[in-house]
């Protein structure tokens, strides 16, 4: 596939060497830009024509496009769509998929100019499913590598879209007439994936982890701070005055705070006087834990994981039956209704392997818990401790728990140590950003003198690592914007491709101070929405500012 960027006028190329759709589990997990793409592994699974010998047959427009066959130089077949009008027009196939089978899915892509992020989307009758997505470069193949799980059986139809949406600006005078070569400057104010990073008490006296990481992240969990076993070292005395600092320092810089955890069912991980105790004495422990440390930040926090690794473990189930959990979850939705309570877990997306917490597993401790009584908001928690880069099975392991319906965070993403830890993390990265119900990643890399839990992304100087580098350049893209600053022309109009999130944009005018500013604009990705053309309009004779804002069609 090669692309160009802008439409009307880009192209998107499909490779004879694209396609593979296939029922498979294993993957291929490089990600590479090649002068020549590979050939399709598999014969191209259940694509039809995969290899575009037979010219386009197999192969149809969707929406609005021109798709032509193309063969070069060194007998590399292609499709080109051009003319296109929107970022999903494109080519197309359509597919029967069968319900609960995983399916896998690459392509190889190229852009024409720069580079630019291209998803492989699947309209199903039950909605779209975004397969995986890539940054395509010009000048080489690059592999899109993904996989989906189908919520039901029938067609599906493959299609390729951009991963911004096209935003049109125009700056005329009192008079209505156009104004060319006005200043055009977009400021992002809030993106529109939250991407955080863990804190310890470590950043609480040391300016240059403060600086790292506050420059970096608007949301956050605390490692160890807000656990029981910190917070109540010996029964009776409680101590939040670790937490409190790091509540106070979040919300400085502006940070939104995961609690956890108000209790974690691992045997391992109590204070150590619990264990001891008999039922009634843990359980006046526990409802005084429960008051106390949710009641202490009401308010305060935006997710509690209520009780952690409850599908793994279950500490105060065999002490105080099995309907421990619902009351916690319960008590901590009484006394902070504005929290959303969190069940969290690991291994349900990074081990295909250990069946106690896969995603139906996952599904029926929902169903477990709302059956015993709790019907109150709830979260599904993610933790993200991964050894290695399974894309398939972590999208398929989503699409299942997202049949719940509930909000879905990765809370503690990390890779193992190992020559691909850094690779393997910008594919997760891209993978999870890329599903439509997850809706933030929080990293577990707390810094320490000794070294991070499992992955570190800066020295202990705080310059960045490989893997820090990757999270800065994730995060440059989700709050990139293309060609800015820049100026309209002869007819006042600017158009450029926005990330989606909110934007601050104001156009000055050429020859003076006069100006005119749009404090929000709301940038998404809708299929059916119209494009539309921000107006500024600049009193260039009084020089003061005025604004006028209007949205009209761009045709």
């Amino acid at each position: 596939m090669k692309i160009h960027r802008d439409p009307p006028s880009f192209e998107i190329t499909y490779s004879e060497k694209d396609a593979l759709l296939d029922v498979v589990v294993k993957l291929l997990v490089e990600f590479m830009c090649l002068a020549k793409p590979l050939k399709p592994q598999y014969q191209g699974g259940i694509v039809v024509n995969p290899e575009l010998n037979e010219g386009l047959k197999g192969w149809t427009n969707f929406g609005d496009a021109k798709i032509e066959h193309g063969e070069s130089y060194d007998g590399n077949k292609y499709i080109v769509a051009s003319k296109r009008k929107q970022s999903f027009h494109s080519f197309a196939q359509t597919f029967n998929l069968e319900k609960e089978k995983l399916y896998t899915f690459s392509a190889w892509l190229q852009v024409s100019n720069g580079n630019a992020d291209i998803a492989a989307i699947f309209k199903t009758k039950t909605g779209y499913e975004t397969a995986g997505w890539v940054t395509a470069q010009k000048g080489c193949w690059s592999m899109l590598k993904g996989g989906l799980v189908v919520n039901a059986s029938g067609p599906a139809q493959l299609y390729f879209e951009f991963r911004k949406t096209r935003v049109k600006f125009q700056a005329v005078d009192q008079h209505g007439q156009p104004i060319s070569n006005a200043t055009v400057s977009i400021k992002q104010l809030r993106g529109g994936f939250p991407l955080g990073c863990a804190i310890n008490q470590n950043i609480l006296q040391n300016p240059a982890y403060q600086n790292w990481w506050s420059s970096r992240f608007k949301h956050t969990v605390f490692e160890n701070e807000l656990k029981w076993y910190s917070n109540e070292k010996n029964r009776g005395s409680e101590d939040y005055s670790v937490a409190d600092a790091l509540v106070n320092f979040a919300q400085s810089r502006g940070a939104q705070i995961r609690g956890h955890n108000v209790f974690w069912d691992d045997p391992k991980y109590q204070p150590y006087w619990v264990g001891g105790l008999s039922s009634n004495d843990l359980w006046a422990a526990a409802n005084k834990r429960v008051y106390s440390v949710v009641n202490r930040y009401k308010g305060k926090l935006f997710h509690w994981d209520v009780v952690n690794e409850n599908l793994h473990f279950n500490f105060f189930e065999s002490k105080l039956g099995n309907n421990a959990s619902n009351i916690f979850y319960q008590k901590t939705n009484q006394y902070d209704g504005s929290t959303v309570p969190f069940l969290n877990e690991y291994n349900t997306i990074e081990e295909s392997g250990d069946g106690a917490v896969s995603a139906s597993k996952y599904l029926q401790k929902i169903g477990e818990l709302r059956r015993n009584g709790y019907n109150g908001p709830l979260g599904i928690g993610l933790e993200g401790h991964f050894t290695n880069a399974n894309l398939p099975y972590i999208r398929s392991s989503i699409d299942t728990l997202a049949s719940a319906r509930l909000p879905i965070w990765v809370t503690e993403l990390d890779v193992a140590a190992g020559p691909n830890q850094a690779t393997y993390l910008d594919q997760i990265l891209r993978e999870l950003k890329s599903h439509k119900a997850v809706q933030g990643i929080i990293i577990w890399a707390a810094w320490s003198p000794g070294g991070c839990y499992r992955m570190c992304l800066t020295d202990n100087n705080f310059n960045n690592l490989p893997t820090g580098n990757v999270v800065d350049n994730f995060r440059n893209k989700l709050a990139h914007v293309d060609d800015l600053p820049g100026t309209t022309d002869s007819n006042g109009f600017f158009e450029t491709s926005l990330f989606h999130g909110e934007y601050e944009a104001k156009i000055s005018h050429p020859k003076g101070v006069a100006f005119s500013k749009l404090p929000k604009i709301n940038v998404v990705a809708k299929e059916e929405e119209a494009r539309g053309v921000y107006r500024f309009t600049i009193n260039a004779d009084i020089l003061k500012p005025l604004f006028d804002l209007s949205l009209s069609d761009l045709e």
